[in-house]
C-alpha cells in the first residue's frame, strides 16, 4: 500500500519543480499567472503579490473559470511545495500546458525576503454579506474587493437611476454618484424604487441617499444636487471610473458623451419609451460612442419624453437592471460587454433583439481627438461643432 511519501514522489515526478529564483523569474513574464494552493487562513498571513488564491480543494472546480488561458506559464505555490506538486500534476490533467511547482514553497520565499503581502481581505460582515458573491469563482473575494473600490456615478435618480442604484449598492459597489437636482414627486413612485410616499417633497438625492445607506453601510453615496451641464460635467465626471446614463434628454446625452470621451470614461447607457427600452456600453476606447449611434438629434416633436409618451412602470427595472449587469461586468472585466451591440427590449412581445452599432468614420469626436474636443452645451438641440483646436 503506497504511502503519502510515495503519492508525493510519484506526483514530483510527473511535473516540473523549480526553485524560488526560477519561480520569481517565471511570475514575471507576460501573461504568467501565480496559484497559491494554500487555506484561506495561510493565504491572508501573507502571499506573493498578484497570487490567485484557490485553496488545493477547490481547485479541479475553479480553476479553469479563474485561469481560462491553458497556455499561459503557471507557478503554483504552496506553504512548502508538497501540495504544489500535487496540485502541478492537476492542472497538467487538466489540459495546463506549462505549469511548475516551487519547491519550498511561500515559507521559503518569503524566509529569503523576496516579495510578498498582506492581500486585503473582508471584514467578517462582509463576507457574510457578500458570500453568494464569494461563491462565485468569477468573483471571490478578490472580485468583491474591485467592486468595493470602484466608483460609479449615475445620472439621475429616477426610473433607470433607482434599480441600478439598489443592485449596485446591493452588490457592493464602494462609491455611487448620484446627480439629480429634481423632487420626489407622486407620480415618480409609480417606477422610481428608490423612494416613499414619506418623501415626496424631498430632494431625490437625498432620498436616494437615505434608501441606499440603509441598504448597504458599506457604500459611500456622494451627491450632486445640482443640473448638469458644460460648465461642471468634467469636474464631476472625471471622479468615477464608470457612468450610467439615466438621463431623458438629447442634449445631456450630447453633453455627457463628449465629456465621457474625452475623461476615456465608459458609458452605460439606457433608455426606455412606453413599452419598449434599450441598454448598450459607449467605452471611448474600445469602440463607439453615443455620437456613432446618435449623429445628430432628432427633433423635439420626436422625441417626447416619458413625461410625455408615458412609460410601464416596470419596464426601467429591467432596463436599470441591465444596466447594473453591464456595470458590474465592467468592473470585474467579466463576459462580454455590449460594446458595440444594442440590446432592445420590447415587453408586449416579450423579446429581446441586439442590433450592431458601428463606429461612424466621420465622427470625430474620438478618444484619439480628446485634447481637441471642447465640451459644450446644445442650445436648443443646435449643435455647436464640439471639436475645435486647443485655445
Amino acid at each position: 500500500m503506497a504511502t503519502y511519501r510515495d503519492l508525493l514522489n510519484a506526483a514530483k515526478e510527473q511535473i516540473r519543480e523549480v526553485d524560488t529564483a526560477e519561480a520569481d523569474r517565471i511570475r514575471q513574464q507576460p501573461g504568467a499567472v501565480v496559484i497559491d494552493v494554500r487555506e484561506p487562513d495561510e493565504y491572508e498571513q501573507g502571499a506573493i503579490p498578484g497570487a490567485v488564491h484557490i485553496p488545493r480543494g477547490q481547485l479541479e472546480s475553479n480553476v479553469e473559470s479563474r485561469v481560462p488561458d491553458k497556455s499561459a506559464p503557471v507557478v503554483i505555490n504552496c506553504a512548502s511545495g508538497m501540495r504544489s506538486a500535487f496540485a502541478a500534476r492537476t492542472l497538467g490533467e487538466l489540459g495546463y500546458q506549462d505549469v511548475v511547482s516551487m519547491a519550498g514553497g511561500f515559507n521559503k520565499w518569503k524566509d529569503e525576503g523576496r516579495d510578498w503581502a498582506a492581500p486585503r481581505k473582508l471584514t467578517a460582515e462582509q463576507r457574510n454579506r457578500y458570500q453568494r458573491h464569494v461563491l462565485l469563482p468569477e468573483v471571490d473575494i478578490d472580485g468583491q474587493l474591485k467592486l468595493l473600490d470602484a466608483k460609479v456615478l449615475l445620472l439621475g435618480a429616477g426610473g433607470l437611476g433607482s434599480p441600478a442604484a439598489l443592485y449596485l449598492a446591493a452588490a457592493g459597489v464602494g462609491t455611487i454618484g448620484i446627480i439629480d437636482m429634481d423632487v420626489v414627486d407622486e407620480s415618480n413612485l409609480q417606477r422610481q424604487i428608490l423612494h416613499n410616499l414619506d418623501r415626496v417633497g424631498d430632494r431625490k438625492v437625498d432620498s436616494a441617499k437615505k434608501t441606499l445607506t440603509l441598504l448597504n453601510p458599506d457604500v459611500n453615496v456622494v451627491t450632486f444636487d445640482v443640473r448638469l451641464g458644460a460648465d461642471n460635467v468634467m469636474e464631476i465626471l472625471e471622479g468615477f471610473d464608470l457612468v450610467v446614463d439615466g438621463t431623458d434628454n438629447f442634449p445631456t446625452r450630447f453633453l455627457v458623451n463628449d465629456a465621457s470621451v474625452k475623461l476615456g470614461i465608459p458609458v452605460v447607457h439606457g433608455s426606455i419609451f412606453r413599452f419598449e427600452g434599450m441598454v448598450t456600453v459607449f467605452d471611448p476606447k474600445r469602440g463607439p460612442t453615443y455620437r456613432d449611434m446618435v449623429p445628430e438629434p432628432p427633433p423635439a416633436e420626436l422625441a417626447p419624453s416619458c413625461a410625455e409618451a408615458g412609460v410601464l412602470g416596470v419596464l426601467p427595472g429591467i432596463i436599470g437592471s441591465l444596466q447594473a449587469i453591464e456595470t458590474i461586468k465592467l468592473i470585474l472585466d467579466l463576459g462580454d460587454p455590449l460594446i458595440g451591440r444594442l440590446l432592445a427590449y420590447d415587453s408586449l412581445e416579450q423579446t429581446f433583439r441586439e442590433y450592431k452599432v458601428r463606429v461612424d468614420p466621420t465622427n470625430e469626436i474620438t478618444y484619439e481627438n480628446r485634447d481637441r474636443i471642447v465640451v459644450a452645451e446644445l442650445d436648443d438641440l443646435c449643435m455647436p461643432h464640439p471639436l475645435q483646436a486647443p485655445q
